[in-house]
Order: C-alpha cells, then sequence, then structure tokens
C-alpha cells in the first residue's frame, strides 16, 4: 500500500533531487542492489508518469504543480504497490491539469492492476473516476454504493444535499433544485447514533438505531 499526497508542493523534500525522491523507498525496502540499478528504476518510473528521465537530476522547485504530482505517483508506484490511497490528489491543481493526471491514474490503474481509495471533495470526479462511492459525514459513512446507483437514487439525506449543491450548466434545472428543503432535512437528522442498512443489493445507508 501507498499513498498519492494531497499537496504536491509540501509533499516533495525540496532538499532532494528527484532521483533520491524516488529513489528511497527503493533502498528502505532493499529493492535495487545497485546505484546503475537505482537510476534506471527511477528513470523507468518517470517515463511510465509522463515525465524524462533527464528529471531524475533536477530539484522540486524546478517543476510546475502538475509535474510534481506526477513525481509524486512515481513515488508511490516504486514499491509495486497493490492498493494506492488518494488523499485529494487533484484539488492543488489547476483544472486543465487536472483532467491529465485523472487520465494517467486511470491508465496506471489499467497497466499495474491499481486500486485506488480514492478521497476528495469534487463530486463530479468521484462519478468520473469511481466504480463505488462511499459518502461520508462526521467520521462515518452515511452511504454507500455503485456509484451510477448513489449519483442517480441517492437515499441519505446528507447525499441529497451534496448532490443538489452540484452546480448544473442549465439554468432551468438550476431554479427547480429543492436545496433549502434538503438542508431542513439535514438538520433534522441524528448522525450520531446510527447503523449501516443495506436496503437495495450493493446500497448501503445510515440509519438511526433505536
Amino acid at each position: 500500500m501507498q499513498i498519492i499526497f494531497q499537496d504536491p508542493y509540501s509533499s516533495l523534500n525540496p532538499r532532494m533531487k528527484v532521483l533520491d525522491i524516488i529513489g528511497k523507498p527503493l533502498d528502505l525496502h532493499k529493492l535495487v542492489k545497485t546505484k546503475e540499478e537505482r537510476t534506471a528504476r527511477v528513470e523507468q518510473l518517470l517515463e511510465l508518469v509522463g515525465l524524462e528521465k533527464e528529471h531524475a537530476m533536477r530539484y522540486p522547485h524546478e517543476f510546475s504543480g502538475g509535474q510534481r504530482q506526477r513525481i509524486g505517483i512515481a513515488r508511490a508506484l516504486a514499491v509495486n504497490p497493490k492498493f494506492i490511497i488518494c488523499d485529494e490528489p487533484l484539488s492543488a491543481l489547476d483544472v486543465s491539469v487536472q483532467a491529465q493526471i485523472v487520465r494517467l491514474l486511470e491508465d496506471l490503474q489499467q497497466k499495474l492492476g491499481l486500486t485506488y481509495l480514492f478521497i476528495a471533495h469534487d463530486l463530479s470526479m468521484v462519478k468520473h473516476i469511481c466504480d463505488r462511492v462511499a459518502v461520508m459525514n462526521n467520521g462515518k459513512i452515511v452511504e454507500l454504493a455503485e456509484s451510477e446507483e448513489l449519483y442517480s437514487n441517492p437515499k441519505h439525506p446528507y447525499t441529497q444535499s451534496l448532490l443538489a449543491a452540484v452546480p448544473i450548466p442549465d439554468p432551468a434545472i438550476e431554479s427547480q433544485k429543492m436545496r433549502k428543503e434538503n438542508e431542513t432535512v439535514l438538520k433534522k437528522y441524528d448522525f450520531s447514533n446510527t447503523a449501516l442498512v443495506e436496503v437495495s443489493p450493493g446500497h448501503y445507508v445510515a440509519e438511526t438505531v433505536n
């Protein structure tokens, strides 16, 4: 298991070259035997995430935010993980760069057979990249379902309020949204004493426990 951090600026040591940032996990887990093998593996990882092998000798400040996040992804891949936690890996990036990183993550998933736990607040991005979605509030899961099922048939008031807040580029649809009603229901809901109940196959919703 590895992690891709939210902030590509603070998650890379500014005093280390990319060669050593990506090479550190290789050293710690003794995955390479020689300096030449280490360098070759780092260069291979850089090319895998869409960077040049020459970038290995540069420092983090010489890269853009999107490039830094690619370095972070390469570091996560260094130990050949099967499971990667993506901790809001797009939130610090420009929208155009976000799309590039998502395509990269999807491509790597197909090539390497990876499983992601993708943490995000961007609901449209979650729908695009995730097969199964868990909605959380105050540290508790309030709804869990396949992506299409959850977005088309949200059951929990909190999920409904989140989806209602997503802007849709259609004034007619926006004017019909029932945000105030959802917010009223949400305020009355007690999150403290609940348990997940399967309301339909694979679709779980937090309900109050008596």
